[in-house]
């Protein structure tokens, strides 16, 4: 990343991991669309990034079809990605295993897991309803005594190298021209409406002719600088591998989500979990401290509950990322603001915004290209329900 080559650009993108690569990259590969893109972002490491330090998994179990959507498009652009995305013949390495994502349910939690499974079913979403029976055969080490049954992917759910995935948007749109600024915006100029200029922390201004958001878990403070409402926060998600002494018999372990809301899946040789913490509010977007008493307070004893194998296991390595948490209705803010019409959102996507990255990024060149979506239709997603505060809730949040 060098300074920039002029200070005019089209389209200004305010965050570089995977979505504001994904929105570059889309932009410069569609032909119909002729405009110079510039984007911005003050960590060119990426070492802080949600796309890193996610957990990396991608699924099409969610209860909305519009989610349902993005998610299986991503599956698409996966099997896909070395054409899409190889510069000279060479492409990251995705990585993918196809372990699929297991939901847990109790009694009172089987009508909303039904619920969810016909309208996955009605999206063609390959899954299967278990009972404990089915369970206990798949997965003879699991503890099924307080079940009523599961949700089962079957296909195209587990889990990927995000930074890979980051790395081919990048090296794909920077092929194709974009350029890669490393500053940090800290003032959005605004006439008649419109912004007309990006300050950075650097002193330079850069005009521009619209910009997007995709700022992440600080896409709240870039949206304030337009005067535009974004209930978007960070909220800390750490993660916790570790070795188990007694191999499970049986098939691996997806990832599967406790009834608890503790989440556990195979990270061949080891094993990987994690639970939001008790206190799950808004954090320091600069802390990334591990809440290390998370493990001895709840996750240890939630996973032995349920995997009792699980008693004798070390814990090899930790880190924390974070959430960009929509506190609306955990579901990404998409599109155009109307009181700012050349400010596109790209945020909230409350933990599934790598996945959904190919999808969206097509998405926002779309409207920038057209006016209009042409693939998936995400006006549903659209910001004007932040503006009324009329929630479009996703239910299967992890």
């Amino acid at each position: 990343m060098t300074g920039p080559s002029t200070t005019h650009y089209d389209t200004v993108v305010i965050g570089g991991a995977a979505l504001g690569s994904s929105v570059a990259y889309w932009l410069s590969e569609n032909p119909d669309y002729d405009g110079s893109v510039l984007v911005i972002e003050p960590d060119p490491t990426y070492e802080h990034a949600s796309t890193t330090l996610s957990e990396a998994s991608v699924r099409h179990q969610f209860s909305n079809p519009v989610n349902i959507a993005l998610s299986q498009f991503a599956t698409e652009f996966i099997a896909d990605f070395h054409e899409r995305v190889q510069v000279d013949g060479e492409s990251p390495d995705l990585g993918f295993r196809d372990t699929g994502y297991l939901f847990l349910a109790t009694e009172t939690g089987m009508p909303t897991l039904r619920q969810n499974h016909e309208v996955q079913r009605s999206c063609g979403v390959e899954v299967a309803l278990l009972t404990p029976d089915n369970l206990l055969a798949r997965f003879p080490y699991l503890n099924v005594d307080d079940l009523a049954g599961a949700g089962l992917g079957l296909r195209h759910e587990g889990n990927i190298d995000a930074y890979s995935l980051f790395r081919g948007f990048y090296r794909r749109a920077r092929h194709n021209g974009v350029e890669y600024l490393a500053d940090r915006v800290v003032d959005l100029r605004l006439s008649n409406g419109r912004v007309t200029t990006v300050g950075l922390d650097s002193g330079n201004v850069i005009g521009c002719n619209r910009i997007v958001n995709c700022a992440g878990p600080r896409a709240r403070w870039v949206a304030e600088m337009a005067r535009l409402p974004l209930p978007v926060e960070p909220r800390i998600r750490s993660v916790f591998v570790f070795d188990c002494r007694e191999p499970l018999e049986g098939d691996p372990l997806p990832l599967t989500i406790d009834p608890s809301g503790l989440h556990v899946r195979t990270d061949p040789p080891q094993y990987m979990a994690g639970i939001p913490p008790a206190d799950d509010c808004a954090v320091d977007p600069d802390d990334f401290r591990v809440r290390r008493a998370d493990w001895e307070d709840r996750i240890w004893p939630l996973l032995i509950h349920r995997i009792p194998q699980f008693e004798r296991i070390a814990v090899t390595h930790t880190w924390a990322g974070h959430y960009a948490y929509n506190t609306l209705d955990q579901n990404a803010v998409v599109g155009p603001a109307d009181a700012v019409p050349n400010f596109y959102f790209a945020n909230g996507f409350s933990g599934h915004g790598l996945q959904q990255s190919p999808g969206v990024g097509r998405a926002i060149s779309e409207l920038i290209t057209y006016g209009e979506y042409r693939t998936l239709d995400l006006s549903d997603l659209g910001h004007d329900r932040i503006v009324h505060g009329e929630p479009f809730l996703e239910r299967n949040i992890i």
